[in-house]
């Protein structure tokens, strides 16, 4: 069903009734106060007074107007608050000290005397002359009033009341807040400390994120105070595949608050109830990212190639497994030299070079950015001669490219033993090669007859199976076979002499 809108009237009952429901929700609650632990006449006014605690629900409070009534009527609880009647700071501390540490209490001289200590503090004059003590004594206006109140615990009530406020006196207005500092030793970004700067009185709780507390191998430790450096370890396996990375404190502090509890009475007492310690966080991190160290080392196997050059086969890689890499990802870069040796005999291995010798050639690595450990091979020139040659690797933190100093331990120094097996190996004597002997293919040299006239023996002009020329056959081996033929024919003309003539 259709409804007119509500007339100008009713829309304005409304709102203020909507304004009253809002201010009750947020006004604090009134409750009648009730008698703590003290001594005296629980009355707004009474000749002797009421010298202790007054009770809101659990908590004793304590008096902080002097001279006012008792708070007997409808009490508000106005919550923490460090602003109230002008109290400074040091006052507020020091009864925050008071009603905390000595307050809530079941114990009637006690109270009391916290009563007394806290209203001194507040107006000493007032708290001396509000019952009709002329002189300047606190002890003296204590005993002016409890003589009536409670005679026999006078004594105690002064004595217990000039060591609280003593007490609370001397304790300071603590500092809220402070700093964490990260530090990293220069040459060994694993170490390092976090130092706290808080209040003295200020206790707490730090955690680290990649790091450790040296001494307990914790990330957490509790207890910790003010003005103290604590050392950590921030290893490098906290890194993300060996990237540098940042290692992070937080702490969580508490101090002593310079406040109190406020509560208020209308036309009667205000009183003073303790507050817990005032809590705050401080965090710092790594001012710049901690680069990963290691250590790598090289495992090689040399040969000698068909040229005479000295090969070495290199296996580069991280004692501890894990190899740094920049913040881009790339590798970090590798340099290593080595010295080649030779001697006449295979040397005995050792963890030194021989004195007496000297390199006769160089190898250098740099590892790739791209690829990292792994295997690498590299060369020599062509070796000077025969003889036994061994190579010895190095790898320096001071042969570093300037981007890679920082990830190698300080006066980082890795050598290679002198003469190992696997960096060994011989380029021998080689025999001078023999001259060529031609090889002559033999031929049959024609026979000529006698009879029939002859010119110069006939020869080839060329024996293609040696290929060796007519003219050399002629002035060598040519010679020995016209001499055979010429022997020969003479033979031949003597046998036909010898025969009788035919008839």
């Amino acid at each position: 069903m259709h409804r007119p809108p509500p007339s100008s009237r009713r829309l304005a009952a409304a709102l203020a009734l909507a304004g009253v429901l809002f201010t009750v929700a947020v006004v604090p609650a009134a409750h009648a106060a009730d008698r703590g632990t003290g001594f005296g006449t629980w009355a707004s006014l009474s000749r002797t007074g009421w010298h202790g605690s007054m009770r809101f629900g659990d908590v004793h409070t304590y008096c902080i107007h002097p001279g006012l009534p008792v708070a007997t009527g409808t009490t508000t609880d106005h919550g923490t608050t460090s602003d109230v009647n002008g109290l400074s700071p040091q006052q507020l501390v020091s009864i925050n000290y008071l009603v905390g540490t000595y307050g809530q209490t079941g114990d009637a001289v006690q109270a009391a005397s916290v009563g007394w200590a806290v209203k001194a503090i507040v107006d000493r004059d007032t708290t001396l002359h509000s019952w009709g003590y002329g002189g300047n004594e606190l002890t003296e206006a204590i005993d002016y009033i409890m003589r009536r109140a409670s005679p026999e615990n006078s004594g105690a009530i002064q004595e217990r009341t000039t060591q609280y406020l003593s007490e609370a006196q001397n304790i300071p207005v603590p500092r809220v807040g402070g700093s964490l500092t990260m530090s990293m030793e220069e040459d060994d970004p694993t170490r390092g400390a976090v130092t706290v700067d808080v209040d003295p009185t200020a206790t707490g709780t730090l955690r680290l994120e990649n790091a450790t507390f040296a001494d307990t191998g914790s990330s957490e430790r509790t207890g910790v105070q003010g003005q103290v450096a604590y050392p950590i370890l921030a290893p490098a396996t906290a890194s993300d595949g060996g990237r540098p990375y940042i290692a992070r404190a937080s702490g969580s502090f508490t101090v002593r608050s310079a406040a109190i509890r406020y509560y208020s009475t209308p036309g009667q007492q205000e009183s003073a109830g303790p507050v817990d310690p005032t809590t705050f966080t401080l965090t710092t991190q790594d001012a710049s990212p901690r680069p990963v160290q290691f250590s790598p080392q090289i495992e090689t196997v040399a040969t000698i190639d068909s040229r005479g050059r000295f090969v070495d086969e290199v296996t580069v890689s991280a004692r501890d497994g894990v190899w740094p890499r920049h913040s881009d990802g790339s590798f970090v870069v590798v340099s290593a030299t080595a010295d080649v040796y030779r001697t006449n005999a295979f040397p005995a291995e050792a963890s030194e070079i021989p004195s007496n010798l000297s390199p006769v050639a160089h190898l250098e690595l740099r590892t790739d950015p791209k690829i990292g450990a792994g295997l690498y091979r590299t060369s020599t020139t062509a070796l000077p001669g025969p003889g036994v040659y061994t190579a010895v690797w190095r790898i320096e933190r001071t042969s570093q490219d300037p981007d890679s100093v920082a990830n190698f331990p300080a006066r980082y120094f890795w050598m290679e033993r002198f003469a190992t097996p696997a960096q060994t190996e011989q380029l021998a004597f080689s025999p001078p090669p023999s001259d060529p002997v031609p090889t002559v293919t033999p031929t049959t040299a024609a026979i000529v007859s006698p009879m029939e006239p002859s010119s110069s023996p006939t020869v080839p002009a060329a024996l293609p199976l040696t290929g060796v020329s007519a003219p050399p056959l002629l002035t060598a081996g040519g010679l020995s076979a016209l001499a055979i033929v010429t022997g020969i024919c003479a033979w031949r003309r003597a046998q036909r002499r010898a025969q009788p003539a035919a008839a």
